[in-house]
């Protein structure tokens, strides 16, 4: 019997852990999703540094609590897997968000990002936000069109000068 509290314990702490080192963690409702679908889910996760786990809610609920993430204690109802993203606050919420698409089974819940509650629409919100790397290159893109523009112009002007010139 008590080897049986040993593992539990052993699976709460690593929750634990999990919640607490994590950016993100998305707990999707994977009901109705094939065993292909789930270990396609699973592909796509760890390509991106993502991880997708299914845990028992009561232990979910004590790792919560131990996390202080009350938050999840009172939402985790009926069959659960979360994604836990390390790295990138967005990836989890962004897999899911993509993979619900194309897979109408699972559906997304709610969630803990940077330490903040998420319902499903703001989780569902968060899906669509593109990635880092398109941001940034968005943000590149609109520090450099000013001095792009301005070289066009002052190459044009030095141009037009130049035929006038001959």
């Amino acid at each position: 019997m008590s080897n049986a509290k040993d593992l539990k314990s052993q699976v709460v702490n690593e929750i634990t852990e999990k919640l607490q080192k994590s950016a993100a963690a998305i707990v999707v409702d994977y009901r109705g999703l094939k065993v292909e679908q789930v270990t396609e889910l699973r592909k796509r996760c760890r390509e991106q540094g993502v991880e997708y786990k299914v845990y028992k809610n009561t232990l979910v609920r004590m790792a919560a609590k131990n996390a202080n993430m009350e938050e999840l204690v009172s939402e985790l109802v009926g069959p659960n897997a979360i994604v836990f993203g390390y790295d990138d606050p967005v990836a989890p919420a962004k897999i899911a968000g993509e993979f619900a698409k194309d897979n109408k089974a699972l559906e997304l819940k709610f969630g803990i990002v940077e330490g903040t509650f998420y319902n499903e629409d703001k989780i569902k919100e968060l899906s669509t936000v593109p990635s880092k790397e398109v941001l940034i290159a968005k943000l590149l893109g609109s520090l450099k069109a000013p001095v792009s523009n301005f070289a066009y112009l002052v190459k044009a002007i030095a141009e037009k000068k130049e035929a006038e010139g001959q």
